[in-house]
């Protein structure tokens, strides 16, 4: 019962401890935080886009968002984004989904452009930009991602596909990764390799440091492109439709792109991870000039 004697104000209370707790989710669902938490920490990363078939663009990364002070208390709902799926040939392939948190929100990484004319062959947009793809003689750009002016920026843009006048000398981009831009495809003789995806970012907040939304390799007729740092497949080359790689689960990855026809590969599900402080609620009585000074500080609780 609260109580009031020479400027004194409070109720008595049992002095409680809250340890700082880290909890990574993977699948959709709900979240309940410990009494008393009322600010996290969470890193949020969206799915990964697919890659296109047919010697085309590597799927970006998901957007990733670190935030050290977002508002959340008691049981809340998180949404964990899929993976795009993969197309068929001359369509540019699937975005990844969102990943939610609270107030925090990370987009889809974008499909790879495919083996088509604009807008299927230029790479798709998202946290990541998608690998562009190539027409006959036409080269195509990479998607954009979601750089400035979004702040702060969740990722980058896909790198160049190469075509080639007689169409046998094909190269995807490479999807954007959360740290770096996708690479072009590259001549190589006659023939091209496929842009590496870029490298994914780097986050210590599960405990370790883990990197996460690599972009997907672009596919080559030389050789496939590398899946970037952080769960990125990498990209087809020339001995198989179906060799290239998912971006990996729970990193947002993008996936590879593929050779041929059903050669693509997905991307990889997205994952937030989130960090509640160490907590006391002490006991005892409170002086007004102290409730006056944590109220204003954002800082009293009714606990």
């Amino acid at each position: 019962m609260a109580r009031t004697n020479g400027g004194i104000i409070g109720k008595t209370n049992k002095t409680s401890f809250g340890k700082c707790t880290v909890t990574s989710k993977t699948s959709s669902g709900c979240l309940t935080l410990q009494p008393g938490t009322k600010i996290v920490s969470a890193l949020v990363i969206g799915g990964g886009g697919a890659g296109a078939e047919g010697f085309s663009g590597g799927g970006g990364g998901g957007g990733i968002r670190e935030v050290n002070c977002v508002s959340a208390s008691g049981t809340v709902p998180v949404t964990i984004g899929a993976g795009g799926a993969k197309s068929g040939c001359n369509i540019c392939s699937r975005k990844g989904n969102d990943s939610i948190f609270s107030s925090v929100t990370s987009t889809g990484g974008g499909g790879g452009g495919a083996t088509a004319p604009a807008p299927q062959g230029v790479g798709g947009s998202g946290g990541s930009g998608g690998g562009g793809g190539s027409c006959g003689a036409t080269n195509r750009p990479g998607g954009t991602g979601n750089t400035p002016p979004v702040s702060p920026p969740q990722g980058n843009d896909g790198g160049l596909g190469l075509g080639d006048t007689g169409g046998s000398g094909r190269g995807g981009g490479g999807g954007g990764g959360g740290c770096a831009v996708g690479s072009a495809a590259t001549p190589n003789g006659a023939q091209k390799d496929g842009g590496a995806g870029g490298a994914g970012r780097t986050s210590s907040l599960s405990g370790s440091p883990t990197t996460y939304a690599g972009g997907g390799g672009g596919a080559g007729t030389a050789n496939g492109g590398a899946g970037g740092p952080g769960g990125g497949g990498a990209g087809a080359g020339p001995s198989g439709p179906n060799n290239s790689v998912s971006g990996t689960a729970n990193t947002g990855g993008g996936g590879g792109s593929g050779a041929g026809p059903n050669g693509a590969s997905t991307g990889g599900s997205g994952i937030v991870i989130v960090k509640e402080p160490a907590l006391t609620i002490a006991s005892g009585i409170w002086s007004m000039q102290s409730v006056y000074e944590n109220v204003k500080d954002g800082n009293w609780t009714n606990a």
